[in-house]
């Protein structure tokens, strides 16, 4: 199966690539508004998420018996709590200080969310300019069709 096969499955992929990007950019979003949060309704400091993706598969017959396994896209596997331990902070006077003046902070960095909303950003610019792409290519190829 190529492109021509099924055209509009460029359509999916950038789509599926659109959708998990931004769902990425708010999980990061989140990340950032929370990154001093040292106290949630869990009672420990807020914990960094992540988005986990997942490739989408598709098996298709090419000649008879062979199978062929085609990439159509990426899908949210899910968002997860990360498993790093929190940034203990010595901060004396604070309300959730323990004994030794040390606070539970969140473990998110900042700069490092930043990076990733960069990086984020980058890969739904890039499936802007496939969907757009695409859209010049059909045009041109109704045009010639149509002389």
């Amino acid at each position: 199966m190529s492109m021509f096969d099924k055209p509009l499955s460029v359509l999916d992929i950038s789509g599926s690539g659109l959708t998990a990007e931004r769902v990425k950019m708010g999980v990061i979003a989140s990340n950032i508004a929370n990154a001093q949060v040292t106290e949630t309704s869990d009672g420990g400091p807020y914990k960094r998420k992540e988005v986990e993706f997942a490739t989408v598969l598709n098996k298709s017959l090419i000649g008879g018996k062979n199978h062929k396994l085609m990439l159509n896209g990426v899908s949210i596997k899910g968002v997860r709590e990360s498993k790093s331990p929190p940034n203990m902070v010595h901060m004396p006077g604070h309300p959730q200080a323990n004994k030794d003046g040390f606070v539970s902070m969140p473990n998110v960095s900042v700069a490092k969310e930043m990076v990733d909303m960069i990086a984020a950003s980058r890969s739904y610019e890039a499936n802007t300019s496939v969907i757009a792409s695409f859209r010049k290519m059909s045009e041109r190829a109704l045009s010639i069709i149509r002389r």
